[in-house]
């Protein structure tokens, strides 16, 4: 009999449907319906949420639990969408083992995480440093798992470099004003994502960049950058259907900690994207990096704002080396970093065991 899997999170990103499907939505929900022993079912919170408000989506997930009979609930949770009464009851009641996908623990642990976990059988962390803190916290089912690449979409392309190097992603934190300092220095780079003036690219787009481009830049940093929107986080919480509520107290006091303090690197499902589609990566220094890729022989790392600089040049200069990066990069992915490989694992932690590769 195949795992029965209810995957629970959203259809879009951030909710919202102008912004297309969401990450998880593209990589977790593709993958988990193309493994083979596994039988996933969708359930579309913000979908749900907008069509029926809260209270309808709550009960609705309720029915599809009763309907459905998962052995798994995979959430990824958003904000407070879902309530806690529901995810207890399911917890409790219903017979199916429930783990939560916590992505942001680097810095969302303490205003969030530490609050939801106990509420699951299990806590999913991609944070080393969160462990010890989850534990003290009294949540002892913890699982450390990481970003990776779904392998089904993200495929090596074979098409010439075009660009010497590019980056991919949102305009936040130091990214604008190290982008500029680069091309100061005589270094162009083309850039696409939310506030960069070549706009989004689609996913075939982006994964075929990866393919066009001689290095590929990626930044560990979150997104921290002082304005309107992460001070008006603190003081209110943004739910899927663009509904808004006031914070507690306490949550007010914990997210102003956040703003206060500075965020730690974190790696980025770009650090296995894009060795998975076949391109060189040079990226910034996070912790825990080494444990999945090696530095130097496998993607190319800096910790400056001038090894950056030089990294380029340097790469660029040696086309042989480069390769061989580029390379070993793409067979470690391969081997180690797909999404089935983590979710085989959490599934074979959990206790679920008659899950097979496709």
């Amino acid at each position: 009999m195949p795992l029965r899997v209810l995957y629970i999170g959203l259809k879009y990103d951030y909710g919202q449907p102008e912004r297309g499907f969401s990450y998880e939505h593209v990589n977790f929900l593709g993958t988990l319906g193309r493994m083979q022993g596994v039988d996933v079912r969708f359930f579309p919170l913000d979908e749900e949420m907008r069509r029926d408000g809260r209270e309808g989506m709550n009960r609705s997930l309720l029915r599809e639990v009763d309907e459905f009979r998962p052995e798994v609930c995979f959430f990824v949770l958003f904000t407070d969408e879902i309530t806690t009464e529901t995810v207890r009851r399911i917890t409790r009641a219903s017979g199916s083992i429930t783990l939560n996908w916590f992505g942001d623990d680097h810095w969302r642990f303490l205003p969030y995480s530490r609050h939801w976990a106990p509420l699951f059988h299990w806590a999913v962390t991609t944070d080393t440093r969160s462990l010890d803190r989850y534990r003290a916290s009294g949540c002892t089912h913890v699982i450390l798992s990481q970003w990776a690449f779904n392998h089904h979409r993200v495929v090596r392309k074979n098409v010439p470099p075009e660009f010497d190097v590019t980056f991919i992603g949102q305009v936040h934190s130091r990214r604008r004003s190290r982008i500029a300092n680069l091309v100061r220095e005589g270094i162009p780079v083309e850039c696409w994502g939310r506030g960069w003036k070549n706009g989004r690219l689609d996913q075939e787009e982006m994964i075929a960049m990866y393919s066009r481009s001689r290095i590929n830049l990626n930044f560990t940093e979150s997104s921290a950058a002082p304005g309107w929107k992460p001070l008006a986080k603190v003081f209110m919480n943004r739910r899927a259907d663009d509904s808004i509520t006031v914070n507690s107290p306490l949550r007010i006091v914990e997210q102003a900690r956040v703003l206060l303090n500075d965020r730690a690197s974190q790696i980025k499902a770009r650090n296995f994207e894009i060795p998975g589609a076949g391109g060189f990566l040079l990226t910034s220094s996070a912790h825990g990096l080494s444990d999945y890729f090696v530095p130097g022989e496998e993607i190319a790392v800096f910790r400056s704002d001038r090894e950056l600089r030089d990294s380029i040049r340097y790469y660029l200069a040696h086309e042989g080396e480069r390769e061989a990066i580029r390379e070993a990069g793409y067979r470690r992915a391969c081997r180690d970093h797909t999404y089935e490989q983590r979710f085989e694992s959490i599934f074979r932690t959990v206790g679920v065991m008659n899950v097979s590769k496709a």
